[in-house]
């Protein structure tokens, strides 16, 4: 038989998280992010969920082939605008929306040869300091890319940086509306935690936002709110079974480096889950973990193909785990308790994202159907 490890994606759990962000934004189109692979889902396992959105955000010209190939016709839009000047004929076969964030860009766009106007996203640096115009610059670039022929509509985009904190959102707002307010041109603000918390204030509220994370389950301003607060549901499970059982005695230690040492005797379980899978070899002891659904933790450093876990939880329940039980590293278990991925990620000193992103390919995937 094969190894027992393997993903499941959920797409009623994306088809609800999708509508939780429609919810938190009623009156605003909704970008689904599909970026890394739909967050490490597949594109083309997730689709079928997610083509009730009004538009796909992506990075890759590549992924948006593969969208144009599933049969989407809306709009796609290239969160990071094109990578060199030859990527324009791309947009243009494919009728792609896509950023403008540098001078570059623009001067790529005046001498691209179409037919057919762009779509542009204006992408203003409001803090994040990682990709747009600044304050100052943002309307000289505005008037430039308003005079080309090349260019059809402008719309108007930032980034948040502290969304997921309170008072994050004064500053830049502040710095968008003053440079952009007698502009036309349709706007987007709001990623997953902007939206989820105040996807529904006037000041955050615009034309279009961008659903990334949260479409996923992950809670975007952990660990203030988990995901169930926001009425998120886990999109991906990976879930392996127990090898085998070890018994300790005190003193006894698990794994490379000796990380853990039973303070009393104690049964723990061999998983077939190891940072190969993509399970991060940093997890701290303690991580958490559920065994046939009992909530339990990590013990021990994370080897390539296996990791160990406490059984002292289920002994205490009165079960009798071994051979076969099942492991849920994170999402839904069989018997309906959900571990969420922010918990692991908090054990594991990262995010949810990088978990979802880093499942390795050997992982085989199951997809739960609509």
């Amino acid at each position: 038989m094969p190894r027992p490890i393997q993903a499941t994606i959920d797409l009623p759990a994306l088809q609800h998280n999708l509508a939780r962000c429609r919810a938190a934004a009623p009156d605003a189109r909704l970008w689904a992010v599909v970026k890394a692979n739909a967050y490490g889902h597949g594109i083309e396992r997730v689709y079928d969920a997610l083509r009730g959105t009004d538009g796909f955000a992506l990075l890759d010209l590549a992924e948006a082939q593969r969208l144009r190939q599933l049969g989407w016709r809306g709009p796609i839009l290239l969160l990071e605008g094109v990578f060199e000047p030859r990527d324009l004929e791309l947009c243009s076969r494919l009728s792609l929306w896509h950023a403008v964030h540098c001078e570059a860009q623009i001067d790529w766009l005046a001498a691209h040869k179409t037919q057919a106007p762009h779509r542009v996203f204006l992408k203003m640096n409001t803090g994040m300091n990682r990709l747009g115009f600044t304050p100052q610059r943002y309307r000289s670039a505005w008037a430039r890319l308003s005079a080309l022929p090349q260019v059809d509509e402008i719309s108007h985009m930032a980034h948040f940086a502290n969304a997921d904190v309170e008072g994050g959102l004064a500053a830049p707002l502040q710095l968008f509306h003053t440079a952009t307010h007698d502009l036309p041109g349709e706007r987007s603000l709001s990623n997953s935690a902007a939206l989820l918390r105040h996807g529904d204030q006037a000041p955050v509220r615009c034309d279009w936002v961008r659903a990334g994370i949260a479409l996923y389950g992950s809670a975007p301003d952990h660990p203030a709110h988990r995901s169930a607060h926001w009425d998120l549901q886990p999109t991906m499970t990976l879930a392996t079974r127990l090898l085998a059982t070890q018994q300790l005695q005190a003193g006894d230690s698990v794994g490379y480096g000796a990380r853990f040492t039973a303070s009393a005797p104690m049964l723990i379980g061999i998983a077939a889950c190891g940072y190969a899978d993509g399970y991060p070899r940093h997890a701290d002891n303690g991580t958490p973990v559920l065994v046939d659904g009992v909530r339990t933790r990590l013990v021990g450093r994370v080897s390539m193909d296996m990791l160990s876990v406490d059984l002292t939880p289920l002994l205490e329940a009165g079960l009798a785990p071994g051979l076969g039980s099942e492991v849920t590293l994170w999402g839904r278990a069989g018997n309906g308790t959900v571990l969420p991925i922010d918990d692991v990620a908090e054990g594991a000193g990262t995010v949810g994202y990088e978990l979802m992103c880093a499942v390795a390919p050997r992982v085989p995937v199951v997809v739960d159907a609509i």
